[in-house]
């Protein structure tokens, strides 16, 4: 079982939370949350370029946050577990009574750039 210890069970979560922390990912996150779409609409849905949502999809689907269903021509995405989709739904309401709070913080920001 991969949850053998505490500090393997926190790696693992914030592992799990570098999956959701990339704005590309969760516009993909959220576009599936109704149900499965195929690239195009996802592409639609999200703004983003196909190329862009292709790489994302891969990244998510190795983690298991989406799975691919083939149908026909066309391969369609899902989310890979409710959850997800319960867990976004979570952070939305929490951010409707901390967002202020939220987008004040200087400490999550974008990380500054390589000096080196």
């Amino acid at each position: 079982m991969l949850l053998e210890t505490p500090t393997r069970t926190l790696d693992l979560q914030a592992k799990l939370f570098r999956g959701f922390a990339d704005p590309s990912r969760l516009a993909i996150l959220n576009a599936l949350r109704p149900g499965p779409l195929h690239v195009g609409a996802i592409v639609a849905a999200t703004g983003l370029t196909q190329s862009n949502v292709s790489n994302h999809l891969r990244c998510l689907s190795e983690c298991g946050l989406v799975q691919a269903e083939p149908r026909g021509r066309f391969v369609h995405y899902r989310l890979g577990d409710a959850r997800v989709g319960e867990l976004l739904g979570l952070a939305d309401a929490l951010l409707a009574d901390t967002a202020c709070g939220v987008d004040a913080c200087q400490r999550y920001g974008t990380p500054a750039p390589d000096a080196g």
